[in-house]
């Protein structure tokens, strides 16, 4: 039996620039990384349109994406994906960083998404809490997870 490994890119994390993005342009890598059989169209959300997204580019390569969408006072992150070659890395903790530092600016009191049962730990890092019962995602375990945030003060 033989095993393949994908390929790890190392990185230096001071490198990686985080900034707001169309939702064009979050569709190949959510293709690639979270819905590899599905055409590019079938990768978008009804919603793209209002979300926030976010790119994650090292060496002007996208490697990660992330989109928040904003519903009164609170704010759902949705198809959050890393290229495979640069997951592990802390990539995805400064994305999540730039993102909760975006919404403190809001007045937005929960953040929230529907975790995979694998990612949960991960969560967890930044006090993200399970709620509810685990349900499934074509055959994929999720759990809700929840943060509490303090508002912006109005002025």
């Amino acid at each position: 039996m033989v095993k393949t490994m994908s390929k790890m890119t190392n990185i230096c994390l001071s490198q990686l620039n985080i900034q707001k993005i169309t939702p064009e342009e979050t569709l190949p890598l959510r293709q690639q990384v979270l819905w590899p059989a599905a055409s590019l169209e079938d990768c978008r959300l009804t919603d793209d349109n209002i979300g926030w997204h976010f790119g994650g580019f090292y060496q002007q390569e996208l490697v990660c994406v992330a989109s928040v969408f904003i519903d009164q006072q609170q704010a759902r992150l949705r198809k959050f994906a890393t290229l495979p070659a640069y997951q592990g890395q802390g990539i995805g903790q400064m994305m999540l960083t730039r993102l909760l530092a975006e919404l403190s600016q809001q007045a937005v009191t929960q953040f929230w998404c529907d975790a995979r049962e694998t990612a949960i730990g991960f969560y967890q890092r930044f006090d993200m809490q399970v709620q509810g019962e685990r349900f499934y995602k074509s055959d994929v375990a999720y759990r809700k997870m929840t943060l509490e945030l303090e508002p912006k003060e109005a002025n």
